[in-house]
C-alpha cells in the first residue's frame, strides 16, 4: 500500500510533489487522471490522497465520491478552483481538507506531515530516513521497501524508540531474544551488521547505529 497517491494532470507539478514526499519518507503513486487513480486505490488501497480537480476525463470531484462511498481514507483536495460553491461541493462528497492553487510546497508537506501525525502516530515510526510500520512491521528507507526479519524489526525498533540513548547488549539480547533464550550472544552482533547494511549509507561506517564500546549501542 503506498502512503499517499498524488492525483494531479500536470507532470511537472506531480513529479514535484513526489519527489519532495518521497524526502519525507512516504511512498508514493502518481495518477494523472481520475481513471488511474481509482485503478491505483482499488488495487493497492492509500492512507492519503492528495487530489487536483481539473482532470481530463473523470474529475476530481467524481474520484472523491467514488472512493468516499468505499473508504474513509484521508483525501485531500488541492486545486485552483477556489470559489466558494467549489469548497463546499468538494467537502461535502466526503473530503477532509481543501487547498487552494498555487500553493507552497513547504505548507502543504507540513499539512500532510501533521495528517499523519494525528491518524498514524501509533502505527508507524518515522525516524532520520527510517519508517517503521509497527503493524506490519514493515521497513521502509529513504522511501524504498526494506526486507527485515521478525528479529531485525524488533531490534530496530527497540533502538529508534530510545534515540540518543546507550542500551547495554544483555538488555537489547533479552529485550530481543529473551533471558531464557538458546541463542549465542553473537546474534545480537551479528544482527546489528546486518541492520547497518539496510539502513546505512556506509555500513563501515555507520552514521546512526553506533557502537559504544564495552557497553552496547545507540541509535543516532
Amino acid at each position: 500500500m503506498p502512503d499517499i497517491i498524488i492525483v494531479e494532470d500536470n507532470k511537472e507539478i506531480g513529479t514535484l510533489l513526489c519527489d519532495f514526499l518521497r524526502k519525507e519518507n512516504y511512498t508514493v503513486s502518481l495518477a494523472d487522471t481520475g481513471e488511474k487513480a481509482l485503478s491505483i486505490f482499488e488495487q493497492y488501497g492509500a492512507k492519503l490522497l492528495v487530489l487536483d480537480i481539473g482532470l481530463p476525463g473523470l474529475d476530481g470531484f467524481s474520484v472523491c465520491s467514488r472512493i468516499r462511498g468505499t473508504s474513509n481514507t484521508h483525501i485531500l483536495i488541492a486545486s485552483a478552483k477556489t470559489d466558494k460553491e467549489s469548497t463546499l461541493k468538494g467537502l461535502q462528497i466526503g473530503a477532509d481538507d481543501y487547498i487552494s492553487k498555487p500553493f507552497d510546497v513547504d505548507i502543504l508537506i507540513a499539512k500532510i506531515n501533521g495528517i499523519f501525525k494525528r491518524k498514524y502516530a501509533r502505527e508507524e515510526i518515522i525516524c532520520n530516513n527510517l519508517k517503521l510500520n509497527t503493524v506490519t512491521q514493515t521497513l521502509t528507507v529513504e522511501g524504498k521497501a526494506v526486507s527485515v526479519t521478525e528479529k531485525e524489526f524488533q531490534l530496530l525498533r527497540l533502538l529508534v524508540e530510545n534515540k540518543g540513548i546507550t542500551l547495554k547488549k544483555d538488555y537489547l539480547f533479552n529485550s530481543v531474544w529473551g533471558s531464557d533464550s538458546e541463542s549465542e550472544p553473537q546474534t545480537l552482533t551479528v544482527h546489528i551488521k546486518w541492520l547497518r547494511e539496510k539502513t546505512e549509507k556506509d555500513p563501515k561506517k555507520p552514521e546512526h547505529i553506533i557502537t559504544v564500546w564495552g557497553t552496547g549501542y545507540r541509535y543516532e
